[in-house]
């Protein structure tokens, strides 16, 4: 059936209705203990070994080329210490989500939509380390940032591929066009991600809002940052979508307040060796 025929048949269909999998519990109260502050190192070990895949996963990104161990790491516990507690709500979204996508990351159009969320993310804990912002929460929500986008994938693969592969113009048009297939946008769909996941409510902003225009005056906030993290993800070759229409990189540092511009990287070829390098990282869990 042509996409043509496809337009807006589920904006008739409740969202309970769709039967979306569900994202893996382990990491749901990973996510939700990992903020707490009198949570025991002990307790999120406990949790995360009691589901062997998703601590295979964990101890493969700890071994991996992103962290380079100076001895193997083996334990769940050994795989916190060499990552940082802090960075594990992280951590366990990008394995979480990868683990609710499954085999849908063999489409060529599905990796390309994952890869750019990690490439946000990366590039978003750059940008917030540059700002002395929390580099940890920025690469969270840079990978959650697009969830929407991969639960639309999940639901009509063939079409929003076709979709995604027409689309040449800003991020507006991509809006546009998800909502005459789906009924609603990727930034709706993410909303209600959240909801039905019972992941916390401080992702909701990052998923709605993450295409509203930047604070001009410099005071930005989280999803300031990740919206610039997106376009520059497309500025350095990770678009979602093969013929997204880029901001020029040298323009998107022009827009970044004088904190983050002189400490981030000045030329482009640089940023896509590092962010390409741990991408490749991470998906070799």
């Amino acid at each position: 059936m042509g996409i043509e025929r496809q337009k807006g048949e589920m904006g008739s269909l409740p969202w309970s209705h769709l039967h979306l999998p569900p994202f893996p519990p382990v990491a749901i109260r990973v996510l939700q203990l990992a903020g707490n502050e009198n949570v025991q190192l002990h307790q999120l070990s406990d949790l995360i070994s009691s589901d062997p895949a998703f601590a295979s996963e964990v101890l493969t990104i700890a071994n991996s080329l992103l962290y380079a161990p100076r001895f193997p790491v083996t334990s769940i516990q050994q795989a916190i210490a060499v990552m940082g507690a802090n960075h594990l709500q992280g951590l366990c979204v990008t394995v979480g989500v990868r683990s609710y996508l499954g085999g849908a990351l063999s489409r060529p159009s599905m990796r390309a939509v994952w890869r750019h969320n990690l490439a946000c993310g990366l590039i978003a804990e750059l940008l917030a380390s540059a700002g002395f912002m929390d580099k940890d929460s920025a690469y969270t929500c840079g990978v959650i940032h697009d969830i929407g986008r991969l639960a639309l994938a999940v639901i009509r693969p063939r079409e929003y591929a076709v979709l995604l592969g027409m689309q040449s113009g800003p991020p507006s048009s991509i809006l546009e066009g998800e909502r005459e297939l789906f009924g609603l946008n990727h930034c709706e769909a993410g909303r209600r991600l959240l909801a039905d996941w019972k992941l916390p409510i401080d992702f909701e902003e990052i998923v709605c809002a993450h295409h509203s225009p930047t604070k001009k005056d410099g005071s930005w906030g989280m999803a300031d940052l990740i919206n610039v993290s997106c376009r520059l993800a497309d500025a350095a070759g990770f678009a979602a979508f093969p013929r997204c229409e880029a901001t020029p990189y040298e323009e998107l540092l022009d827009e970044l307040p004088a904190r983050e511009r002189g400490r981030f990287h000045a030329d482009l070829e640089g940023l896509v060796v590092e962010i390409r390098g741990k991408i490749e990282a991470l998906e070799c869990a």
